[in-house]
């Protein structure tokens, strides 16, 4: 493992705290490529126009003329946050807009599989639809979109993803990576971009007369949907996705949110009042995800979409039930699949340059999360695959992967399908997270093909764990308040949470938790005493210590202290 600080651009920094911005603040912003105080302003009126979106106008009258028709519009969802989150949004705003007929479907994840399919596109038309419109999926669906079009729909695509070799056709496309698209922020989650087709729908129906700019709906209560999603879904969070998120958290803190989004963070032991991106990403996102996981993301929609602050609770409930399961399945599976990636290499050996993991006891639901873990501990592109239980699909396997830094999972799948056609059944992703399916009889060859891909692509640097931190941390900042001002700003994927590195003395470490699986500190910083907790780890460290660590706040008997997190340690 390698601790490296990022470099601080002296003049950034000087100059966002010459504009007001806290010394430390200032620094980790200037580390993240902020440049000027205005870049910080995430007020609405700095959100990037609509009108950059390629189809979004088409979107607009689309929809705008089903709704004078009073067409019945369904929307076809993803079974993640992400989906849940664009799902709720597209109902909620249609709504709000005025469209009286508007209801949803969201694909099974063992059943039907991801996006919208030939027969996911005849239930919508069974169900009396004028016009289809997917959320968090779409942009690969040719065959599903053409079904649906000879079903007589009318076929609104919005979505995030990577399209592949051929675009749908559908009436409309909406989505910042297809081809042509020249919006500044390629990496918009779902429901960021439904919420988008919306205020171009609002703006169509002001230039129809439908309403004007004082008696328009509001659309930014929808903001704390956008926040979760966005977070949830791990997207990067450039300038723009960064507003997006602010002002739902602000709207959160005020106690202004759906009735769901209140019950679970009750659910989940969180204060709505303190809320953070932390809680959308390990707390809400978790809860919302594991319907789609082991259940019916139907349960997860739902808790969006009602008003009812009863039955709200009562479904968090569910899905924090749903969640603990989940937890359990998960530490099982991981604790096999991680024997089972250990197993590829002797302890004296670096692991190989790719991991793919197969058991039959595996659950389908849960192989991302399982995937990522063994990435974190291995630092290597993982796959996990489990055999599918849908009808007559028994002998296919379905893989989840995620990757590290410099590994394009979804081009490394695209080249292993042309070097072995017929392997993958089909795939489909981004960057750090894909899906393939394989047949069960190709698992081996689908292995040493990613393997080789992997080995070719990635050289000794890039395999090497790499830890990137701001540097050390100021005595004087080393308080709860500071802490408090930290978690409060918005952080995540591409724009990541402080993290310090300095060499402490460790002055003693015990292994404590129920499984005696984390390492609780006591050291030195700075001269003075802090306690620090490294989760997950088992191994003790020297007395002097190169330190990765995040800054956090213990809370007992009334008294807060700061504890360090440790991330890492370079011995």
């Amino acid at each position: 493992m390698k601790i490296v600080a990022r470099d601080i651009p002296p003049r950034a920094a000087w100059a966002l705290e010459q504009a007001g911005v806290h010394p430390l603040l200032a620094r980790l912003y200037a580390a993240r490529g902020v440049r000027a105080h205005e870049e910080l302003d995430d007020g609405l009126g700095r959100l990037l126009p609509p009108s950059g979106l390629k189809g979004i106008d088409a979107a607009a009258r689309l929809l705008a003329d089903a709704m004078a028709q009073n067409q019945r519009l369904v929307i076809v969802a993803d079974y993640d946050c992400d989906g849940a989150t664009a799902c709720a949004v597209g109902v909620r705003g249609l709504r709000l807009l005025g469209a009286r007929n508007v209801d949803y479907l969201v694909p099974d994840r063992v059943t039907d599989g991801y996006g919208l399919t030939p027969p996911i596109a005849r239930r919508v038309a069974e169900r009396g639809a004028d016009m289809l419109i997917t959320v968090d999926n779409g942009i690969a669906s040719v065959e599903g979109v053409a079904e649906a079009k000879a079903l007589g729909l009318r076929v609104l695509v919005t979505d995030h993803h990577l399209p592949g070799p051929a675009l749908p056709a559908a009436d409309a496309i909406v989505n910042p990576n297809q081809p042509g698209c020249t919006f500044e922020s390629k990496s918009m989650a779902g429901v960021g971009v439904m919420f988008y087709t919306l205020l171009a729908l609002r703006a169509e129906l002001r230039a129809r007369g439908v309403f004007d700019a004082a008696s328009q709906p509001k659309l930014d209560p929808l903001l704390t949907l956008v926040a979760l999603g966005t977070v949830a879904d791990v997207v990067k969070l450039d300038a723009n996705n960064r507003r997006l998120v602010a002002q739902g958290l602000k709207r959160i803190r005020m106690g202004q949110m759906p009735a769901g989004i209140a019950a679970l963070f009750h659910a989940a032991g969180r204060k709505a009042p303190a809320a953070t991106t932390f809680d959308f990403g390990f707390a809400l996102g978790p809860r919302i995800n594991a319907a789609g996981r082991l259940a019916d993301m139907t349960l997860g929609i739902e808790c969006l979409l009602t008003d009812d602050a009863g039955r709200a609770a009562e479904l968090a409930s569910t899905l924090d039930s749903i969640n603990r399961e989940r937890r359990e399945i998960e530490g099982g599976m991981r604790e096999q699949a991680m024997l089972m990636a250990e197993s590829l290499f002797d302890e004296s050996e670096e692991p190989p340059p790719a991991i793919s993991v197969f058991d039959p006891d595996f659950h389908e639901g849960v192989v991302g999360i399982v995937a990522s873990r063994i990435k974190d501990k291995l630092h290597r592109p993982t796959f996990v695959f489990a055999a599918s239980s849908a009808p007559g699909k028994e002998h296919e396997l379905k893989g989840s992967g995620r990757s590290i830094p410099g590994f394009h999972l979804r081009d490394a799948l695209d080249l292993v399908a042309k070097r072995h056609p017929g392997v993958i059944l089909k795939f489909g992703g981004h960057a750090m997270a894909a899906g393939c399916t394989v047949a069960e009889e190709s698992f081996d060859v689908f292995e040493q093909a990613f393997a080789q891909v992997a080995q070719e692509w990635l050289d000794a640097a890039t395999l090497t764990r790499r830890i990137e931190t701001d540097g050390p941390l100021a005595p004087e900042y080393c308080r709860a308040d500071i802490v408090d001002t930290l978690h409060r700003e918005v952080w995540g994927q591409g724009f990541a949470p402080p993290t310090f590195s300095e060499e402490v003395q460790i002055v003693s470490q015990r292994l404590v938790g129920e499984a005696k699986n984390h390492l609780s500190l006591k050291l030195i910083h700075q001269g003075n005493p802090v306690d620090a907790i490294w989760f997950g780890h088992t191994e003790q460290l020297p007395a002097r210590v190169l330190l990765a660590f995040r800054l956090d706040v213990n809370e007992w008997k009334g008294e807060r202290k700061v504890q360090f997190l440790v991330e890492g340690a370079e011995v």
